[in-house]
């Protein structure tokens, strides 16, 4: 009885600690009027708008190079995957920071190639092409992991047995492989978008804060609570914790359709 009770406070207390700051921005926001007062704000619709607008980017390129590597890494076995899985997986564990000095060191004007791309009349750096990359580059392992996972979770059988109704390599992919780690592949989308939403660190060193054209919501935040505006800090905030809860749910309720169905076919 002791030990269920010790159990049981210790976790009301982490969960009490975990919601407590969540539920009193919220709660700070809806109450005070604060979100509906300073989403008319030019800063914070413009910085909006931007952030929709590069997380559809980033999104999109991850998928577009994130879905053939993570088949790869499934799918087949070649020399230095060990490695690939590892620079895959950097980007989760390095501070954004560090992320964000990497990325001007490689891409800056006078970084490894930049310097070439700035010469061919391209620059990167404090650009909102530079705000898509850093959203890349901190996002796309979660969808490579997510998409990996779901990949290798499918039965080689339904896979063989569409190759032996005559069904190319593109076709097995796509009409077999992609529907069944569809529930994966929906968890890994939404992560990443999440992921890209809420950069800041490699955002603001690769990319700057310029309203308008690098300044997206994390960014907002920083800004107007440095400048004193704590109402339209905490109303930006607010976004960025109602769309992080939207992709939570998004996740669940995809994870339980998944098992929903599983427990049909069976």
């Amino acid at each position: 009885m002791i030990r269920r009770l010790a159990l049981g406070l210790a976790a009301a207390l982490l969960a009490v600690y975990l919601a407590l700051p969540v539920l009193t921005l919220v709660a700070r926001a809806l109450g005070g009027g604060a979100l509906l007062d300073s989403l008319g704000s030019p800063a914070i619709r413009e910085a909006l708008g931007l952030s929709l607008v590069t997380t559809l980017a980033s999104l999109s390129i991850t998928v577009a190079i994130g879905t053939p590597l993570a088949f790869l890494l499934a799918r087949r076995r070649f020399r230095g995957a060990g490695l690939v899985e590892v620079v895959v997986d950097l980007p989760l564990v390095l501070p954004p920071s560090v992320a964000g000095l990497a990325l001007l060191l490689a891409f800056g004007r006078r970084g490894l190639v930049g310097e070439s791309l700035d010469a061919a009349g391209l620059t990167i750096p404090f650009t909102t092409l530079a705000v898509v990359l850093a959203q890349v580059f901190v996002s796309a392992p979660f969808y490579v992991r997510a998409a990996r996972a779901g990949i290798e979770s499918l039965p080689r059988d339904l896979e063989d047995a569409a190759r032996v109704d005559g069904a190319s390599e593109v076709g097995v992919f796509r009409h077999v492989m992609v529907p069944l780690a569809a529930p994966a592949l929906g968890a890994g989308l939404v992560m990443a978008w999440a992921r890209s939403l809420g950069e800041f660190g490699a955002t603001i060193l690769f990319a700057g804060n310029v309203t308008g054209r690098t300044q997206t919501l994390p960014l907002v935040v920083y800004a107007e609570f440095g400048a004193g505006d704590l109402d339209a800090a905490i109303a930006a905030a607010t976004v960025l914790v109602l769309a992080a809860v939207g992709v939570l749910a998004a996740v669940r309720l995809g994870r339980r359709g998944r098992a929903y169905a599983g427990l049909g076919a069976a």
